[in-house]
């Protein structure tokens, strides 16, 4: 019976480690991907250039966002069972994010390198952008 309480105590502060990691790592990758998007602006307003990358980096944030969000969510939960459930999507919505992010770095690695020699590409990614910037007549 004792064994059975130590193990439950060991695999409840292993969850919470897990939650921790993903909760710390998340707020961290959100403040990278606003620096991020900061430097691009400018960098669009010093040379006229046009890119997708701000765009969705504005996205990953909010994925590391709900991530954070989820796996503090499942730190305060009670108990383990709920807490192993929303710790998984957090899990999950966490690794999309980096993945999503390392899309994103082979976008801006083209965009630095190919940028000129490859307008027709540019033009095709420019398309996929959700977010139009803004025009005022």
């Amino acid at each position: 019976m004792k064994t059975d309480n130590n193990d439950q105590a060991s695999k409840r502060r292993l969850e919470e480690n897990i939650c921790v990691h993903i909760f710390s790592v998340s707020a961290a990758m959100v403040g990278v991907c606003l620096t991020v998007i900061g430097i691009i602006r400018v960098v669009i307003k010093t040379q006229g250039a046009t890119t997708i990358a701000d765009d969705l980096l504005a996205m990953n944030a909010l994925l590391f966002l709900i991530s954070c969000i989820l796996s503090y969510w499942a730190m305060r939960r009670q108990g383990l069972a709920q807490m192993h459930k929303i710790e998984r999507v957090a899990d999950i919505t966490f690794i999309c994010a980096l993945i999503f992010m390392v899309v994103i770095c082979v976008i801006i690695t083209y965009e630095i390198s190919y940028h000129d020699s490859m307008p027709m590409l540019h033009q095709s990614l420019r398309r996929f952008s959700l977010m139009q910037p803004l025009t005022f007549a």
